[in-house]
């Protein structure tokens, strides 16, 4: 119930930690989660590959060459001119040009451009500036319909004889911290002012319609565009350097393009410059013109080719950041196996390959805030899996240690294996031998408890010695004295064998042990060993609490009245005669020291005679 109630608490911290990582992140106190998530989606980019943009976009670049022939650059307003009005002169949807027009030029130049422009549908660039390099967006402010929007500290804007022939976008792209540029506003605001970006004033004269705002889209003719908290949408990078048709402008003033390039296309005309500023990183360029990254984004728009990152898919995040720490704990609260890790894992992965498909689908799911989520409680978590598991194996250990104490290892390995090993009696063939100190009692009340313990360890770590080498199990240890089994936890052909071979070796062992002991002890103590072979009762004996493993029978019964025999002879040891034919041949009462008899001797509580043999050490 305790193991309970912990992995529930810690399922709730893991809960609280995905909703606190979800909060702090929406308040922009984890930035560098953007900067992971930003790698995250350039690895998607560049795994997908390019793919084609649509057909409805054309840029005419101002590059190096053309500059080198007018002579000075920014270009020549009466050579931008010329330009617009070649491209005029093909007839585009719109003429899109993403140059800031703020200072006055010649007058005919400035005049020429004027004319240019008003020959078509054309749109040109303004721009933001903004107070810091990396701006705050104030949220819940739902009094103020625009609280939301990217707040520039001033607008640059053309010049108003190019304005009124021209409509004007702001051409700010909103870039992570490493420069690249991650989503196109839609809308931006000053503190008197509102103005539609670039992009989206290109494809709004495009299609020949007024963009609707709401609350979390934009609606652009049929097109419904979701966008995000800042009314932004997220640049799809189509691939590298021209992957968007690409017109050179001193080949369209030469009269050497394409018609087909220009005509009903939304023509872009920006600069390629070597060494312009214009330049930014994307997943497949570490330096691409902006021009062509401004052209994109209008094909998006134009095209309705938008990845959602929208209100709904920003709370599947929160779900995801929330509720996959507390699945993941658990998980492995309930499995604390292999297969647990593995479910984990699988959860975990399973969540990035949706990510996956998300984005295959033009959703773009977070990736790294889940992951902040579910990281922390699953590693601790499973720390303390691991530390608590560790505690459990070393308790049982102990136990198993302690445990072994009071039962002889065969038969605790056995029982491990065999939990309900001789759950019922059982009759087989088996050895007894019996082994007991003569003399204890009164030495006791002469030397004290504390001695005749130590005497006692020394006696029964003698006996344990010789039983285990010996392969026999000592049932019990009687006192000052032992009873040992041969034949469990099964029954071998050996037993008699083994059994006749540990009776000598405690005899002559304990002859060894008692010589080492004070002459005023030893003197007054004696030994005597009895050992038989025949029909055993297997058995657990004991209560509902407590079991310990034995054997019953007549077997047992004339084992340990041969103790007395052996002591009414003055022998160390005295020896069933079933015993020594299971034996055979090989017994060590045949081998070592004097053997006497056979002699029909009577026990107490049997009243057939008992054939011995009767063992003395040299």
């Amino acid at each position: 119930m305790r193991g309970r109630l912990y992995n529930l608490i810690a399922v709730i911290l893991a809960g609280l930690w995905g909703a606190f990582v979800w909060s702090a992140h929406g308040q922009g106190h984890l930035a560098f989660l953007d900067r992971i998530e930003a790698a995250a989606v350039d690895f998607r980019t560049i795994l997908r590959g390019p793919k084609a943009p649509p057909d409805s976009v054309t840029i005419v670049e101002i590059d190096d060459e053309l500059v080198k022939q007018a002579g000075s650059f920014p270009l020549p307003r009466l050579e931008l001119a010329r330009l617009v009005q070649a491209i005029a002169r093909l007839k585009p949807r719109v003429t899109a040009v993403d140059i800031l027009l703020l200072d006055k030029g010649s007058d005919e130049g400035d005049d020429a451009l004027v004319h240019a422009l008003a020959a078509g549908p054309a749109v040109i660039a303004a721009a933001a500036l903004f107070p810091e390099s990396r701006q705050s967006i104030d949220v819940g402010n739902t009094e103020d319909p625009v609280a939301d929007l990217p707040r520039a500290e001033k607008f640059l804007l053309p010049l108003k004889k190019f304005s009124e022939h021209a409509q004007v976008g702001v051409v700010n792209l909103a870039t992570d911290q490493t420069g690249t540029p991650r989503a196109v506003p839609m809308l931006f605001r000053s503190d008197d002012n509102i103005e539609l970006s670039f992009p989206l004033r290109v494809a709004a004269l495009a299609t020949r319609s007024n963009p609707t705002i709401e609350p979390h889209r934009l609606m652009l003719g049929a097109l419904s565009i979701p966008t995000d908290s800042d009314r932004s949408v997220p640049i799809v990078f189509y691939g590298p350097r021209r992957t968007i048709r690409t017109v050179n402008a001193g080949a369209l003033l030469a009269g050497e393009a394409d018609p087909g390039a220009i005509e009903d296309k939304i023509v872009v005309v920006g600069t390629t410059v070597t060494g312009g500023a214009d330049f930014l990183s994307t997943p497949f360029e570490p330096v691409m013109p902006g021009v062509e990254i401004v052209a994109m984004a209008i094909a998006q728009l134009v095209s309705g080719d938008i990845v959602r990152r929208d209100r709904s898919v920003r709370i599947a995040d929160g779900l995801a950041t929330v509720i996959l720490p507390m699945l993941l704990v658990a998980m492995l609260a309930w499995r604390r196996s292999t297969a647990g890790i593995l479910a984990t894992s699988a959860v975990g992965l399973g969540w990035i390959a949706a990510v996956w498909l998300a984005s295959s689908s033009g959703v773009w799911l977070n990736t790294t805030l889940p992951i902040a989520g579910m990281a922390p409680p699953v590693f601790l978590f499973g720390a303390f899996q691991l530390w608590s598991g560790r505690q459990q194996a070393q308790y049982f250990a102990m136990k198993s240690r302690l445990l072994g104490q009071f039962q002889a290892p065969d038969l605790q390995d056995w029982l491990t294996r065999n939990p309900h090993f001789l759950a019922e009696p059982v009759v087989q063939h088996g050895a007894i031998v019996f082994i007991d100190l003569s003399g204890f009692t009164p030495l006791s009340e002469e030397f004290g408890p504390h001695y005749v313990q130590g005497l006692l360890r020394g006696f029964h770590a003698l006996v344990d010695r010789e039983v285990v080498s010996s392969r026999g199990t000592v049932t019990s240890f009687l006192g000052d004295g032992a009873m040992i089994l041969f034949g469990l936890p099964e029954a071998a052909p050996d037993d008699a064998l083994r059994a006749a071979e540990c009776a000598v070796r405690l005899c002559v062992t304990t002859r060894q042990w008692l010589a080492s002991l004070p002459v005023s002890v030893a003197s007054r103590l004696g030994f005597k060993v009895g050992a038989h072979f025949g029909v055993i009762i297997a058995s657990r004996l004991g209560g509902e609490s407590h079991h310990h493993i034995t054997a019953t029978g007549d077997t047992v019964n004339v084992a340990s009245r041969l103790m007395e025999i052996a002591a009414h002879h003055g022998v160390q040891l005295a020896a069933g005669d079933e015993l020594l034919r299971a034996a055979g041949a090989g017994c060590a009462l045949l081998k070592t020291g004097r053997l006497f008899g056979p002699h029909e001797a009577r026990v107490r509580g049997r009243s057939a005679t008992v054939t011995t043999w009767l063992w003395e050490g040299i």
